[in-house]
């Protein structure tokens, strides 16, 4: 009796890949080098503002309203989500209404209308029935730069995370509420424990380049004079005229605070994604596909 030879599994080979992923290498290195030795960039600038007071004074005001924005924008937007599924037509018309106007005012006029609240409002007053006036205070001392920032970017963005949520949530199918209902389950319950948990799936991909898309956005609130980031590289620049080289380090710190968001988003994605065929992948992970790490020459 006779042994069979072991068959020899050769893995297939991707010429075309392989030219391709030169080619682009190719000129990414030749952008790079372009990048790095253009004097006009005046990279030693670059470094030493990127980590001075003003402009760490401003990363931080940055990141203070992309927090508020969108932990204060996202509660708005499930709220609009829920009343717009509602049976309730009044619900559903102040939710369609609400997510229309602010979908269709650009984010810099908002912006400017409540910088600006006080000229047709100048006093912020509270009256009581039988009693009379309990509180005032001038508009002018209420709506700061920082506030009528936050007020826009909240307000703007509960309109866009409505929307979001709610087709989320329409896309799970109605057998699902069908299936909780026959297990005793209230509307309450459906919607936190079975509804939300599928519908984060869908809903994920989009909110995270909401988060990404509102931390660049906060960018406008420079136009108020408030001390974002760009507004404080633009308080260096027109001091020494160096624009280039502060505009880069504008551009590095919000390069590097998207990418924090990106390897964020990635993360929570693979949490609730757990158990699904189609998962985002990680850069890395189509890397070690294309150099063939996982494709070792074996024996059958």
């Amino acid at each position: 009796m006779t042994t069979s030879e072991p068959l020899i599994v050769v893995p297939l080979k991707h010429y075309g890949r392989w030219c391709w992923a030169a080619l682009t290498l190719l000129l990414a290195v030749a952008a790079m080098n372009s990048i790095v030795n253009n004097a006009n960039f005046e990279w030693s600038l670059v470094a030493h503002y990127l980590t001075s007071a003003t402009v760490l004074a401003g990363v931080w005001m940055t990141i203070k309203l992309t927090v508020l924005s969108l932990l204060l924008g996202f509660a708005g937007g499930a709220v609009l989500a829920l009343m717009r599924l509602s049976s309730n037509p009044v619900l559903v018309a102040v939710s369609w209404t609400y997510t229309w106007l602010f979908r269709a005012v650009p984010l810099l006029v908002q912006l400017f209308l409540w910088y600006n609240v006080a000229a047709l409002y100048p006093h912020l007053a509270i009256n009581l029935p039988w009693v009379g006036l309990v509180w005032s205070a001038p508009m002018n001392s209420i709506i700061s730069p920082f506030s009528a920032a936050v007020l826009a970017l909240v307000l703007h963005q509960a309109a866009y995370a409505a929307e979001i949520i709610r087709a989320g949530i329409l896309g799970i199918g109605s057998g699902q509420n069908e299936a909780a209902k026959a297990l005793g389950f209230d509307r309450w319950q459906t919607m936190s424990r079975i509804v939300l948990p599928q519908a984060m799936r869908t809903i994920l991909p989009p909110a995270g380049n909401e988060v990404i898309g509102q931390l660049k956005t906060t960018a406008v609130v420079s136009v108020i004079a408030l001390q974002d980031l760009l507004y404080s590289v633009q308080i260096i620049y027109q001091r020494t005229y160096e624009v280039i080289p502060l505009l880069m380090v504008a551009t590095l710190w919000y390069i590097a605070m998207t990418s924090v968001l990106s390897i964020g988003q990635y993360i929570v994605e693979r949490h609730f994604g757990r158990g699904v065929a189609a998962q985002g992948r990680a850069p890395w992970e189509y890397v070690n596909d294309f150099l063939g790490f996982k494709q070792k020459r074996g024996k059958i």
